[in-house]
């Protein structure tokens, strides 16, 4: 197949990852948690996002695969037990991922569609609806997936950048700029720890591993395509969490903690900007529920066919993949379960643990790759020191997150463990019988 994707459209699967639902559901989490010092908290996630970023460069490059991280992580540490929890996790991490974009699709949309039912029964009902929806979408037509991220990729990105500029001139005169002053912030520990429970905001960039194989002229296009979307949403999220900490009290920001963004935009614009950063959200976590749901099926096919799960999962349903409706009907029970904080600390922790072993990977294939072996270490340690933050403040706060991502993980590897000694037993049995 000849190579199609230009520098723009690289970028654009890049930035389209992260910018997917990811602002819109986690911003106010950050800003309760690290309340005044939240520009800091977006930056250093970003900087973990950056780092890592390049070991994805030169394993793109040496490794160029549509498994994208599951082919990186079974070239670094072989087809084991262990090879396969990771990839199993990153699975799971897009079901995650997925249940945090319908939770946000569940709190922005009752601001533009009140239903006459009781607010719970509300957000359960959008969120659900639009999981359904999304993977009918994906089973009538890929193209159709493609065309609304696409689309919406350029309506969200055009919306949040007006919000930026428009947003920049408003902090003029208002009293609330106060609040980004450094008197406001949280302990450090606090910022690290909002970065952290964030960290699901930027794990989009790896997107681009996917489409590494098709990345015209990929020498020079797949280092620029990586930073400079990394960098571009860094720059874009520091930006907004100014302008949201520095247009609202902190009490409205608290009140208005699930749809912070659309009322970010009210001292600005008023109701009209209110409804426009809604429309926004609902389109970005409706096109990022899309992709996702496209994501997380490959995945698990690819998975399936490395044999690290069942066979059965390379099976077609409906011209699709298996792992389509299955991803579907988990994303649904978690998101009617799990909390938004709940959802994200899950999320993050999968990510980070993830990102720490493709690190490893850049640093263990590093002759291989033709990369430095500094950049990996450093980003393999901020990763587990950032993990090991996140998990031990996370626990005072909120103990079922944590409970929650460390059983996903166990259970993750426990999945491999007993379906590799499954299939020894069988291969032993044949044996046996010969």
């Amino acid at each position: 197949m000849n190579k199609q994707i230009k520098l723009k459209e690289a970028i654009s699967i890049g930035i389209g990852g992260m910018v997917g639902g990811g602002i819109f559901a986690v911003l106010g989490l950050a800003v309760s948690l690290a309340k005044g010092g939240t520009p800091i908290a977006f930056l250093i996630a970003g900087i973990i996002a950056l780092i890592t970023s390049y070991s994805y460069v030169k394993l793109s490059l040496a490794l160029p695969d549509r498994g994208g991280t599951v082919k990186f992580i079974n070239n670094a540490f072989g087809r084991s037990v262990f090879s396969g929890g990771i990839n199993n996790l990153l699975w799971i991490g897009y079901i995650i991922m997925l249940s945090l974009y319908a939770s946000a699709f569940g709190s922005y949309a009752p601001n533009l569609f009140k239903l006459p039912i009781s607010n719970s029964l509300e957000f359960h009902f959008y969120s659900s609806i639009i999981i359904i929806l999304a993977t009918l979408i994906n089973y009538y037509s890929i193209k159709i997936v493609g065309a609304i991220e696409a689309y919406a990729v350029f309506i969200k990105l055009i919306i949040l950048l007006l919000f930026v500029f428009i947003g920049i001139y408003g902090l003029f005169g208002n009293p609330n700029i106060s609040q980004l002053s450094i008197h406001h912030w949280e302990k450090p520990i606090s910022l690290i720890t909002g970065g952290m429970v964030i960290f699901v905001a930027y794990e989009g960039f790896e997107l681009i591993a996917n489409a590494a194989p098709d990345i015209i002229n990929p020498e020079k296009n797949i280092p620029k395509a990586y930073y400079f979307a990394v960098i571009f949403v860094i720059l874009l999220y520091v930006i907004i969490a100014i302008i949201t900490v520095g247009s609202l009290p902190f009490k409205e920001i608290a009140t208005a903690q699930d749809y912070v963004l659309a009322e970010a935009a009210k001292p600005m614009l008023g109701k009209p900007g209110f409804i426009i950063i809604t429309i926004a959200a609902l389109i970005s976590t409706f096109s990022a529920i899309n992709a996702s749901l496209l994501g997380g099926s490959r995945v698990n096919y690819e998975i399936g066919e490395d044999d690290e799960l069942p066979h059965q999962f390379t099976y077609k349903l409906w011209n699709h993949p298996v792992g389509l409706i299955i991803t579907a009907i988990i994303t649904l029970i978690l998101t009617n379960t799990l909390n938004l904080e709940t959802i994200s600390t899950t999320g993050s922790v999968g990510f980070i643990l993830i990102f720490a072993m493709v690190n490893l990977a850049g640093l263990k294939l590093s002759k291989k790759i033709n990369g430095n072996k500094i950049i990996p270490l450093i980003g393999f340690m901020l990763c587990i020191i950032a993990l090991f933050v996140l998990i031990t403040q996370q626990y005072q706060s909120n103990r079922i997150g944590v409970i929650v991502a460390i059983s996903v993980i166990l259970v993750s590897f426990l999945i491999e463990y007993f379906y590799k000694k499954s299939e020894k037993f069988k291969n032993e049995s044949i044996k046996r019988s010969k």
